[in-house]
């Protein structure tokens, strides 16, 4: 952790931030290798949204079932829950550097594993190793950067790797979009991302632990030497006497409330202060993934497709616009956080988030009811054999059309003159398809063709500008300053463990939720959570801009406003 905690940083820490690592080369190594776990970490959560699209084109098991689909992309979240606990327990008895470098391994054998895997299983397992690298790593590097770097660049540093996570998750969706038309497609959008871990780990190889790390095991003399290349001659041996004083008081809180892990969790509850930190911490990470963020960030293509979008690489083209606003809101958080406050950013957040979900169920209900019909002769046109069972049952029925075909496991051909005219309901295979666009038509299995498609993606982009500046990076800010110093490990540990299970519960649970509510149905319950989560917000979480974290007990007051009373 950061002397006195977490640094945040302003403009002008960015601009010594590039005076001093264009200087040093040293500190250019540093940060380039710290910057690809955060590219890692962005881009192994985000490329699985396109390749499952051709996943399901590969392996008919994974195309005709949801769960399928949802165990191949959540098994990653779940592997991080692991791989966070893990991490946490590593970074102390082996050092950043080293957990990093093992996170690395994990990062290549996941992804080789899943470029050669032979059937869905084994993509499952690469899916796991790969999640337990993104925990590890995502405890580890902002850790590794903020010991590792020096005091006036510092938070630059640690901002810029949360810049790069959202930067990697854009890098995702470009590859994603470039290997469309390669042989294998998803097997290289999984595995490239076994390439910079490899460059990550050599170059871990050739730095040097934390000197944190290194000064708590008692190699005093090997922190000082790293600190000699961090700083001018005449600051070392200040940043040795803050070092010391950092790791003497770290050590008394220890020995005050328990080293171990059980006695941690009960002194934080049995706290009041800081089980009111709990209260607010735990809420805005849950909300951060109960508003549905990563139903977006890891079905974005799929919601596309749901919207009337069939073509595979338009819907990763469009994709790629949500995934880019995302990065721009994190480079907005960064310049208005301090300015407006964390609780109201993310009060004005979930106004916004609402608003847009709702609209998107309203839009994804009246393409469905607009959706085209099924035209019978044109159905007959290729072969009684080939036509919808379900189809051949109900074709009477006047509300039969393209979404009840699509209900029904079946897939829509398009009008030749206009797609959103009637057109044929079919069986789904892929000689179907290839009948279907021989005949220059498109092929529909996942949404139906609609006129009003277009207005879906603009939302999805008005979603993520409303959740990015906000929900985003507000709630992990809020975690880094809201528990007393002792406390600020377990507490933040708790409700990152909060923040990844919910992850995996949306995760795992999304696309069951389109087929048991429908599309508009499942935004309409995402906006109902969010709702909720916005009056937990409002009650729970108080603004903790401008109270100094090292007084942060003096800061509470009765209920959840604080004040700096400066006792």
């Amino acid at each position: 952790m950061v002397e006195g905690g977490p640094v945040k940083a302003d403009k002008t820490e960015f601009t010594e931030c590039w005076k001093i690592s264009s200087k040093n080369p040293y500190i250019m190594k540093l940060a380039f290798a710290a910057g690809i776990g955060g590219l890692l970490f962005g881009y192994d959560t985000g490329v699985i949204s396109g390749a499952l699209l051709y996943i399901k084109e590969d392996f008919e098991e994974v195309d005709k079932s949801t769960f399928l689909q949802e165990l191949i992309v959540s098994t990653c979240v779940a592997g991080a829950i692991i791989g966070a606990a893990v991490g946490g327990y590593a970074n102390d008895r082996i050092g950043r550097r080293k957990t990093i470098m093992v996170a690395d391994v994990l990062f290549f054998l996941g992804s080789i594993i899943m470029a050669i895997a032979p059937v869905p299983a084994v993509i499952i397992v690469g899916r796991v190793l790969v999640g337990l690298g993104v925990g590890m790593a995502s405890m580890t590097a902002p850790l590794y950067i903020s010991e590792a770097s020096p005091a006036k660049i510092r938070g630059a540093m640690v901002s810029t790797n949360g810049l790069l996570i959202t930067g990697g998750q854009f890098l995702s969706y470009l590859i994603n979009l470039a290997f469309t038309r390669a042989p294998g497609t998803w097997r290289w959008m999984l595995g490239v991302a076994g390439l910079p871990a490899l460059i990550q780990f050599l170059l871990m190889w050739s730095l040097p632990e934390s000197p944190r790390w290194l000064y708590r095991e008692n190699y005093v003399h090997e922190a000082k030497e790293i600190l000699e290349k961090l700083y001018p001659e005449d600051e070392v041996d200040r940043e040795i006497q803050a070092l010391r004083e950092s790791v003497e008081s770290e050590r008394a809180m220890e020995e005050s409330i328990g080293k171990d892990m059980w006695s941690k969790l009960k002194g934080a509850f049995t706290d009041k202060v800081v089980r009111r930190g709990l209260y607010a911490g735990v809420t805005v990470q849950v909300a951060q993934q109960f508003v549905g963020i990563n139903t977006v960030m890891y079905y974005s293509p799929t919601i596309v497709q749901f919207a009337g979008f069939a073509s595979k690489s338009v819907a990763l083209a469009l994709s790629l616009i949500t995934s880019g606003l995302n990065a721009v809101g994190s480079i907005i958080s960064m310049m208005v956080v301090d300015k407006y406050g964390r609780r109201r950013l993310m009060i004005i957040s979930m106004f916004g988030i609402i608003s847009c979900l709702i609209i998107l169920a309203v839009v994804f209900r009246q393409a469905s009811l607009g959706a085209p019909g099924i035209d019978f002769v044109d159905t007959k046109h290729f072969g009684s054999n080939v036509t919808c069972p379900s189809y051949l049952e109900n074709f009477h029925k006047p509300k039969w059309g393209c979404t009840q075909c699509l209900k029904a496991k079946c897939s829509f051909c398009s009008n030749v003159a206009d797609k959103t005219a009637p057109g044929a309901c079919l069986i789904d295979t892929k000689v179907m398809q290839n009948e279907c666009e021989a005949e220059h038509r498109v092929f529909y299995e996942e949404g139906c063709p609609s006129k009003i498609g277009f207005l879906a993606v603009l939302l999805l982009g008005l979603y993520i500008i409303s959740y990015s500046p906000g929900m985003g990076t507000a709630p992990w800010i809020v975690n880094s300053e809201i528990y007393p110093l002792r406390y600020r490990g377990v507490g933040g540990g708790i409700a990152a463990v909060a923040n990844w299970t919910s992850n995996l519960l949306v995760s795992l649970t999304f696309l069951t939720m389109t087929q048991t509510l429908t599309v508009a149905g499942a935004f309409l319950m995402f906006a109902a959570i969010s709702f909720i989560m916005l009056v937990a917000i409002f009650l729970f979480v108080p603004e903790p801009k401008g109270c100094r974290l090292r007084r942060w007990r003096r800061c509470w007051r009765r209920g959840t406003g604080l004040v700096a009373d400066g006792r």
